[in-house]
């Protein structure tokens, strides 16, 4: 039985399609790829980051070594993109089984966390700050 489940997981300016192949198949080894890299690698064998996106998998202790995940992700930072991508996997494994839901909702995996860096405005140096002030 192969299914698969594609969702998208967005953060800053980090956009993530991740596709999870479900198949009883002994040739899957659980990894998770990122734009054609071994997760770990891609994510630069930060332990933070790492953590962020297998962390969906332990709270719902879904076995990751009967699936295989693909991830394309692009723009925005490492954090931002890690983050969209624990946002995907947990909407596919809500996808794969509706009591998953509950259990990620718990740990706000489900969130989409829309804070985005604000635009500069004319007249001053950053988003808010302003030139000194010069009374004479």
């Amino acid at each position: 039985m192969l299914e698969n489940y594609i969702k998208t997981g967005r953060r800053k300016n980090a956009i993530a399609r991740a596709l999870i192949k479900t198949h009883n198949s002994e040739f899957n080894n659980g990894k998770i790829v990122i734009n054609g890299q071994i997760a770990e690698k891609y994510l630069q064998y930060n332990p933070i980051y790492i953590s962020k996106i297998y962390l969906p998998f332990e709270i719902v202790n879904y076995e990751i070594s009967t699936s295989e995940v693909i991830v394309k992700v692009k723009g925005g930072g490492i954090s931002g993109q890690a983050d969209a991508i624990r946002l995907a996997i947990a909407r596919i494994l809500c996808a794969i089984n509706a009591n998953y839901k509950p259990l990620l909702k718990q740990y706000n995996l489900l969130t989409r966390d829309s804070r985005i860096k604000e635009r500069r405005k004319y007249g001053l140096k950053k988003a808010r700050k302003a030139p000194q002030y010069s009374k004479r």
